[in-house]
């Protein structure tokens, strides 16, 4: 705790920080409230897309034991351009999935079994999934962070800033009350003397 002047000035600076922070506070508050709510929302969305991505794998894994044959998808299917949008949650800047759109070169159709344009569209919508998850993780990731920021301060002021300068303010109060109440005894003592000597 920093050393603190026992004036009036001090008394006035130091209400006007306690001001302050009660002021600060309330927002500070609501914003790791927003935080947390949009951050169970990601995490709700992020398990709903895990799951639809889990039933959709397994009924493609299903249908591509029935033939048997290996395929290289990484030559038939390459992502061109993924669409990333930026949104931004109390004040943080998070990335929104808009969509993705693949790069499909030309095969030899007599050369490839008849179910790879099925097969392609299948892993191409896999692939899409896997971006949304990971722009969704990253979501809780740079929400996350701002959220531990945000309750650090919230901290801050309660338990630290607020109390330190409440304080600060009873010790100039008790000090500036001591120096008023010595100072009338001293007068009184003045006047008793001159009322002594006359």
């Amino acid at each position: 705790m920093a050393k603190i002047k026992l004036t009036k000035n001090e008394q006035k600076k130091e209400k006007d920080s306690l001001k302050r922070y009660k002021r600060y506070l309330p927002t500070l508050i609501l914003k790791k409230q927003q935080l947390q709510l949009v951050i169970r929302q990601v995490e709700n969305a992020l398990k709903e897309k895990k799951e639809e991505r889990d039933k959709f794998q397994n009924e493609v894994y299903s249908w591509v034991d029935v033939f048997g044959e290996k395929i290289d998808f990484d030559s038939l299917l390459g992502i061109k351009s993924l669409e990333i949008e930026s949104g931004n949650i109390a004040g943080v800047d998070i990335p929104i999935f808009k969509g993705i759109s693949f790069d499909l070169p030309e095969y030899d159709l007599y050369t490839k079994p008849l179910w790879v344009d099925a097969a392609v569209e299948k892993v191409s919508k896999l692939l899409a999934f896997d971006e949304e998850v990971k722009i969704l993780e990253k979501q809780i990731e740079l929400l996350g962070i701002e959220l531990r920021i945000t309750t650090q301060r919230v901290n801050l002021f309660e338990k630290v800033k607020i109390p330190e300068t409440k304080e600060n303010i009873r010790k100039i109060q008790i000090y500036l009350g001591d120096q008023q109440t010595a100072s009338v005894v001293r007068g009184k003592m003045a006047k008793n003397k001159l009322v002594k000597v006359s």
